[in-house]
């Protein structure tokens, strides 16, 4: 996650509450995607950016993921999505983030 997003997330974190703020990841691996995740719950794992040190704790999910699935209208998602999930490894994402979450997270949907 580059730096400007990083700070995207903290300010509007800032703003709204951390309570108020949830993250869809929309990386292609599991391994991506949950460093993603684990920057917006606990913090910048390399010190590097405006989160390094910083446990948001975020509610944090993947797009692939039913809680975001069941959110969004099926035609759309199918259309913007459905060509996505055909190459992914839905189940390595979902295993990643769900590890994440249970280690780091604070909110959650």
């Amino acid at each position: 996650m580059d730096l400007e997003i990083q700070q995207r997330v903290k300010d509007l974190a800032e703003k709204h509450g951390a309570e108020n703020v949830v993250v869809v990841i929309g990386g292609a691996e599991g391994e991506s995607a949950g460093l993603s995740a684990e920057t917006v719950t606990a913090g910048d794992p390399t010190f590097a950016g405006p989160l390094a040190g910083v446990a948001l704790g975020l509610a944090c999910y993947h797009v692939v993921e039913d809680e975001i699935k069941n959110e969004a209208d099926a035609a759309v998602y199918d259309e913007q999505c459905g060509m996505m999930e055909m190459v992914l490894d839905i189940d390595d994402i979902v295993n990643e983030l769900q590890g994440v979450r249970k280690e780091f997270g604070k909110y959650s949907l």
